[in-house]
């Protein structure tokens, strides 16, 4: 029963208000996105431009949809692009930035597997009069940062998952919550821990996590998932850092209760995809809130393009911009899926 999708899925909701999550500027200053500041970018300066894009995978949904969208809308711009994936290698990204340098690009997006790998080959592309952005990290050697504060992404999961558990549990009837998270990575262990601030900022008292487990993947929280239910059987909400967590938490869920799924159960997570979307439609699955970014794949690649040409130009404001996050629930989620590529 384990159903993942191999297309190239991806993207997220449509264009919801930005939610007071703005920067820690105590330890990244910057400016908070918003749709005003995307419209101040003038597009036309993408025309003619040879624009070099590197990312971790392509293989991740998220990531897949979204340069899709990005690059039908840089040639419909005009500008020349070339997007690859450098397979989560510093050494390979590097290379890959060193030949979109002897390619003469006028801008290098960089959306590292290590900042601080790619730090001098970012630097050494300036030094050519090279435009850099990264996608992700506050970085040094660029002109421009387009980045999250994954703390209080995190936080805002956590809130999320909390308001749900307000609804359903008290503090003689405990929820249990497992978070599914990926402590190798910073930022995503960054986004773990502010889950579980925001936890306790809406539902102190009110719940027990039971269980914290790693995986990213679908397949491999489908079993994180299984294996928490054999030691918790009445653990009935989770949370994750991800797609993957959400997807293949729903999937062992859906299977333990046959799909007959009690009002209090749960799973909060972030990076929507078709696939989440369509989970969180169907009642069968216990997929009951999303923290997404700017909209759907085509208004993230859009909000890039636009990053894009306000660094060309000379125009960006501050060097780091934190991206804008919204819920989305059932609910909302018709409206959403209407706006999918």
């Amino acid at each position: 029963m384990k159903k993942f999708l191999t297309a190239l899925l991806c993207a997220i909701l449509v264009a919801l208000p930005v939610m007071a999550y703005a920067a820690d500027t105590a330890k990244t200053e910057g400016i908070q996105a918003s749709p005003e500041f995307y419209a101040k970018a003038d597009m036309s300066v993408l025309k003619g431009k040879k624009i070099g894009i590197t990312i971790q995978s392509l293989q991740n949904a998220y990531w897949a949809g979204v340069m899709t969208a990005l690059g039908e809308i840089l040639k419909d711009a005009g500008a020349e692009y070339t997007i690859v994936a450098c397979n989560d290698s510093s050494a390979t990204q590097i290379g890959q930035i060193e030949n979109f340098v002897s390619a003469g690009c006028d801008l290098i997006m960089v959306h590292p597997s290590d900042a601080n790998a790619v730090e001098d080959a970012c630097a050494e592309a300036r030094n050519f009069g090279i435009k850099v952005m990264c996608w992700d990290d506050p970085m040094k050697n660029t002109d421009g940062n387009w980045i999250l504060n994954n703390t209080n992404l995190g936080i805002a999961i956590g809130e999320l998952a909390g308001d749900f558990i307000n609804q359903h549990y008290s503090a003689e009837k405990k929820a249990q919550v497992a978070v599914i998270g990926y402590p190798q990575t910073v930022i995503l262990l960054e986004r773990e821990n502010g889950i579980k601030q925001g936890l306790e900022n809406k539902a102190a008292g009110k719940y027990e996590i039971v269980a914290s487990q790693a995986a990213l993947e679908p397949n491999l929280a489908q079993d994180a998932m299984e294996i928490i239910l054999q030691a918790h059987p009445d653990c009935r909400v989770v949370t994750g850092i991800g797609a993957g967590p959400m997807i293949g938490a729903d999937e062992a869920l859906q299977i333990a209760t046959g799909g007959k799924i009690p009002e209090d159960m749960g799973v909060f997570t972030t990076d929507v995809t078709k696939q989440q979307l369509g989970q969180l439609a169907d009642p069968t699955y216990p997929a009951k809130g999303i923290i997404g970014f700017e909209g759907s794949d085509e208004d993230t690649g859009r909000s890039c393009a636009a990053m894009f040409a306000l660094i060309l130009s000379n125009k960006l404001e501050n060097k780091n911009v934190f991206r804008g996050v919204a819920p989305i629930t059932p609910e909302t989620v018709a409206k959403i899926m209407s706006g999918m590529k």
